[in-house]
């Protein structure tokens, strides 16, 4: 299964939303298995990304418009 994450802020939401969306659901993910978050780059909190991630199984793929250095800072660290 294709799951796909995104990320917007509030200084380009719509565009970024629309933009981000389309690009998954182009990718082939299921618009029922995109999860989000509103938050700047300063925030911590990533509770679309932890959702997201619980819901990938062995053999799923994360699917996302951009990769950002910070995922890994604030939601993909194991520990």
């Amino acid at each position: 299964m294709l799951v796909g994450y995104m990320r917007v802020s509030s200084a380009d939401e719509r565009q970024s939303v629309d933009l981000q969306r389309d690009a998954l659901i182009a990718a082939g993910v299921d618009a029922r298995h995109i999860h989000s978050d509103k938050a700047s780059g300063a925030r911590d909190d990533r509770p679309g990304l932890k959702t997201c991630l619980a819901w990938l199984k062995e053999g799923d793929t994360l699917v996302v418009w951009k990769l950002d250095a910070e995922i890994s800072q604030k939601g993909c660290t194991s520990g």
